[in-house]
């Protein structure tokens, strides 16, 4: 037998699926830049909308328009930033050690010291 062939009776190399694969770097740019201009458009109409119509609506109103054009770039920026995040974790950030009979001496004591105290 060659041994560019595979054996059956040995494990296939990981297959991955399409649907896992990350997506692509150019697309989800123009993704999060196309948010960021939306979002900036509502901020302009917001901030045009307030000054228009100054003195014509109750004042709660415009001053909701002008907080909304002051609050808008911070949240576009945030969300225009969070983006490609690795999803590929478990959400933990340490990793489980395990411990059994015989992991070593107990915690504090150095390897020349016993128990007791002794070294």
């Amino acid at each position: 037998m060659s041994s560019s062939r595979r054996r059956p009776d040995l494990p296939s190399e990981e297959v991955h699926s399409i649907t896992t694969a990350p997506e692509p770097l150019t697309d989800d740019l123009a993704r999060r830049q196309k948010r960021y201009l939306l979002q900036m458009g509502v901020r302009i109409l917001c901030f045009a909308g307030a000054v228009l119509t100054w003195g014509r609506i109750p004042m709660w109103a415009s001053l909701l328009l002008i907080i909304a054009a002051v609050v808008l770039p911070y949240s576009a920026v945030l969300f225009a930033n969070a983006g490609r995040e690795r999803r590929d974790s478990d959400g933990s950030f340490m990793a489980a050690r395990e411990i059994g009979p015989g992991s070593g001496a107990p915690r504090g004591l150095g390897p020349s010291q016993d128990p007791d105290g002794r070294a």
